[in-house]
């Protein structure tokens, strides 16, 4: 199994626009971070988990021809706001399996109305098959069993993934103490850490840092960073061992 960051920014992505921040005028490659996505395939499979303002852009970088199951962690519009460029994927394949909670759902609905239409529906819509998930109930995307993993954005519930040895989360503040035995003998972790300083909806470096050392994976992937936590080259320097920045197009194999 392989795993190819997509994207690694936060909300407004790096460089943010206008800023004169230093690591918004970075020339190295791993300081540029699109909008968070990671995509998990091998020979037989293809699953890409959310869908932010940088989708099309990430499928061409990427080159990802295929995908069999979209996952939602949860409607903000950093991770959703590229469904309109599934397009591609449905000419090739037909209406693209979408896996999230009924809250995203609904959502997804009425944001992007045109796409669930029934009646006097435009012939080049996006198309999608709705699968509605649990956040304790696993389910199977792409020939793959996923658990589901409960963690909450500030107060938003959202959801992580696991599929065999790895764990995707990202926008974590807090998890309940009853899901973190979904987390062990991870092999890989892929979490969050937005920046140094605290931050009300986001594990900042030293919460996350806590947060790998309770879960005790082999390595650990930071992710949905923002340019307040400096440049790449000198921030990881400072990590402790098997604990890396993620950066895009970064791809990992299991």
């Amino acid at each position: 199994m392989k795993v190819y960051f997509l994207g690694t920014g936060t909300s407004q992505g790096i460089p943010v626009i206008g800023s004169n921040h230093p690591v918004c005028l970075s020339s190295d490659s791993r300081d540029k971070r699109l909008r968070v996505s990671v995509w998990i395939y091998d020979d037989s499979h293809s699953v890409v988990v959310d869908c932010g303002p940088d989708f099309r852009q990430q499928m061409l970088q990427s080159g990802c021809s295929r995908i069999d199951a979209l996952l939602f962690t949860h409607e903000h519009a950093d991770h959703t706001a590229g469904l309109d460029d599934i397009r591609p994927f449905n000419f090739q394949s037909g209406s693209l399996p979408v896996y999230a909670e009924q809250r995203v759902i609904a959502n997804l609905q009425k944001r992007f109305d045109y796409i669930f239409e029934t009646e006097n529906r435009y012939p080049g819509a996006p198309a999608v098959s709705i699968n509605e998930i649990q956040a304790n109930h696993s389910f199977t995307a792409g020939a793959w069993e996923v658990q589901p993993i409960r963690v909450y954005h500030g107060s938003l519930p959202v959801l992580g993934f696991r599929i065999g040895d790895f764990a995707y989360l990202t926008d974590v503040k807090s998890i309940e103490s009853s899901e973190l035995d979904k987390l062990k003998g991870l092999k890989v972790l892929v979490v969050n850490a937005l920046r140094e300083e605290p931050h009300a909806t986001h594990f900042n470096l030293q919460e996350a840092l806590d947060f790998v050392t309770l879960i005790q994976p082999q390595k650990t992937y930071l992710t949905h960073i923002s340019h307040h936590m400096g440049f790449h080259a000198e921030r990881e320097k400072q990590l402790p061992e098997n604990v890396f920045l993620a950066y895009d197009n970064l791809e990992i194999t299991l």
